[in-house]
C-alpha cells in the first residue's frame, strides 16, 4: 500500500527536568537531546514500520538539522522526493521541557515549514493523490491544507491530525477521519473529560462536514465519534497518553489499515494497539512500533470496543 504524508519536519530539542518551571523560574535540566520530529517525520516513519510504502512531503532548511532529517527518513526507507530545501530559512525546531511524568512545555519555530504553501502542493500533487491514503498534518499553512483537500479525489481516504481550531474556511467535508489528542482539546474548545469531551469535539467537526469520524486519543484509550454515537476503544495494556508520537502512531496505523481495505472498527483497534506501544516508549522515531509488534500486542491484549452513546 502507498501512503502520502504531508506535514511538518522539524528538530525537537528536548530538555529533561524533574518538574516543569513556573513562569519566570529556571530549573536544572538532566540533559539536552535533539531528535528529528514533526508529524511529517513521525507519521511517515510510523507508516513505513507498519509495512506501507511511505512518501513524505515537506520543507527543511539548508542546515545540519535539515541534513539530519533527510538522512533519518532515508534510513527508514521513506521516499524523500517530496522534501524541498529552503535556501534562506532554517529548519523548523521545537524546544521541549519534559518532566519525569512526561508532562511537557513546548515552543515551536516553524522555520522552513512555512514554505509549504499552495504552490508546493501543486508541484507535488500528481504523486500525492496517487496514494492509497493521505496523512495530512493540519499544522502546515492553511493555504496548503485547502489546496490539498480540494484536489485529492474522494476515493482516497484522508486522515488529518492536529486541528488547532475550527477553521470555517477549510473544506472539512473532504476529511474522512480527524485525529486529535486529549491534551489538544482546550485549544479546540473543550475542557470536560471522558466521553463528554470526545462527543463535543466530534460533533463540532462532524457538523463542519468531516465525513466519517473523529478520534480523540487519551490515557484511557481512543474514542471514535461518528454521527450515530461514540465508541470507546480501551488502551491496550499501556495507557495511550496523547503525546505527539502517540497521536502520530495512531494516525499512521489507521491510515495503513484503511488503505489495506480493512473495516473501520478493525482499523481503529489496530491503531489503538500501535498508540499504546508508542506511549510506553521514550518518544521520537524510536517510539514507533513495527507491524509485528502491533500484532503481538493485539494477541496479548484484545479489549473490546464499547458503545457509549447512540
Amino acid at each position: 500500500m502507498n501512503i502520502s504524508v504531508v506535514g511538518t519536519l522539524s528538530i525537537d530539542l528536548v530538555a529533561e527536568v524533574d518538574r516543569l518551571p513556573r513562569p519566570g523560574e529556571s530549573v536544572a535540566s538532566r540533559g539536552l537531546a535533539h531528535k528529528p520530529g514533526g508529524p511529517g517525520m513521525l507519521q511517515s516513519i510510523a507508516a513505513s514500520r507498519l509495512e506501507a510504502n511511505a512518501s513524505v512531503y515537506g520543507c527543511v532548511g539548508p542546515d545540519s538539522f535539515g541534513d539530519m532529517i533527510i538522512a533519518t527518513l532515508g534510513r527508514a526507507g521513506i521516499d524523500t522526493g517530496g522534501v524541498e530545501r529552503a535556501s534562506d530559512t532554517p529548519t523548523g525546531a521545537s524546544l521541549v521541557l519534559m518532566d519525569s511524568g512526561r508532562g511537557h512545555l513546548a515552543a515551536h519555530a516553524s522555520g522552513a515549514n512555512a514554505k509549504l504553501d499552495g504552490d508546493f502542493i501543486e508541484r507535488h500533487l500528481p504523486r500525492i493523490r496517487g496514494a492509497d491514503a493521505v496523512l495530512l498534518d493540519l499544522a502546515i499553512p492553511a493555504a496548503a491544507v485547502r489546496t490539498l483537500l480540494a484536489a485529492v479525489p474522494p476515493p482516497c481516504p484522508i486522515v488529518a491530525s492536529r486541528p488547532g481550531g475550527v477553521d470555517a474556511g477549510l473544506p472539512w467535508e473532504r476529511v474522512d477521519f480527524l485525529i486529535t489528542g486529549r491534551d489538544e482539546l482546550p485549544r479546540i474548545g473543550s475542557s470536560s473529560t471522558g466521553s463528554d469531551d470526545a462527543a463535543l469535539v466530534g460533533k463540532i467537526f462532524l457538523d463542519r462536514g468531516v465525513r466519517s469520524g473523529v478520534v480523540v486519543v487519551g490515557a484511557d484509550g481512543a474514542y471514535l465519534v461518528e454521527k450515530g454515537g461514540v465508541t470507546r476503544f480501551p488502551a491496550h495494556g499501556q495507557p495511550a497518553a496523547s503525546s505527539s508520537p502517540t497521536v502520530d502512531a495512531f494516525s499512521a496505523a489507521l491510515a495503513t489499515r484503511l488503505a489495506a481495505g480493512k473495516g473501520l472498527y478493525e482499523a481503529v483497534g489496530f491503531a489503538s494497539a500501535a498508540a499504546s506501544i508508542s506511549a510506553s516508549r521514550s518518544g521520537g522515531p524510536g517510539s514507533l512500533p513495527t507491524h509485528t509488534e502491533v500484532l503481538a500486542n493485539l494477541s496479548r491484549f484484545t479489549p473490546h470496543p464499547s458503545r457509549l452513546t447512540g
